[in-house]
């Protein structure tokens, strides 16, 4: 009697302390929730401005979205990803694209692609990857200059030809033992470049429309 009394005195108090801990973990989720997602969007806010810069536009971009369809060829999103728009004095100049290269040597490289109403790139940046430090993660900003390479390219400048890296005869410098990374981000722009030709009206043209009706 008295094991089986010991039994259920423990498996109380067991089952208080899981209660404590679970209202403990509660209490710190809602208390940073807030600060985390107040943080993560002033990162991604500055991550936009890095590729249209608060004088190309006059529109808050982090609040001028659009949704992007998952699975579309040419952007390969796994999920309805966000798209921005920049506007200045209500045009539409450019648009920031999601786009992933699900060819990455670790997976996926998560990018975004900002792209000029005149089919150039404005800037690329990259979200998120899992590449091989000191060789695929290159394509970070902050381990080296290689992605400013995109800027002011666009379908025509390079070649269908040369929008490739060095290693395939193409323009674009590969990384010394790393030539899968760099090979997937130089494709994953071009295929947001094209989606950007194939999809102007809706992009550019008719959210400008939109806005003069509205």
């Amino acid at each position: 009697m008295r094991i089986v009394t010991a039994s259920i005195v423990g498996g109380a108090l067991l089952a208080g302390f899981a209660a404590i801990g679970a209202g403990l973990i509660s209490s710190i989720y809602e208390q940073t929730k807030e600060p985390i997602a107040a943080a993560e969007r002033a990162a991604e806010a500055r991550q936009l401005l890095e590729i249209f810069p608060a004088s190309t536009h006059d529109n808050v971009l982090i609040d001028d979205t659009f949704d992007v369809l998952a699975n579309d060829p040419l952007l390969a999103l796994r999920e309805v990803g966000t798209g921005y728009r920049v506007r200045q004095s209500d045009e539409v100049v450019g648009v920031i694209l999601p786009s992933t290269a699900r060819d990455g040597y670790s997976g996926d490289i998560r990018l975004l692609v900002g792209v000029d109403r005149n089919g150039s790139l404005a800037g690329v940046r990259v979200l998120s990857h899992r590449e091989t430090p000191g060789l695929g993660d290159k394509v970070e900003l902050k381990k080296s200059d290689w992605v400013l390479s995109f800027d002011g390219r666009s379908l025509e400048n390079p070649s269908s030809d040369e929008w490739a890296v060095t290693k395939d005869g193409g323009e674009f410098d590969a990384f010394t033992g790393a030539t899968v990374t760099p090979r997937a981000v130089v494709k994953a722009v071009r295929e947001a470049l094209r989606y950007a030709e194939e999809n102007t009206a809706d992009l550019f043209e008719a959210s400008d429309a939109m806005e003069t009706e509205s």
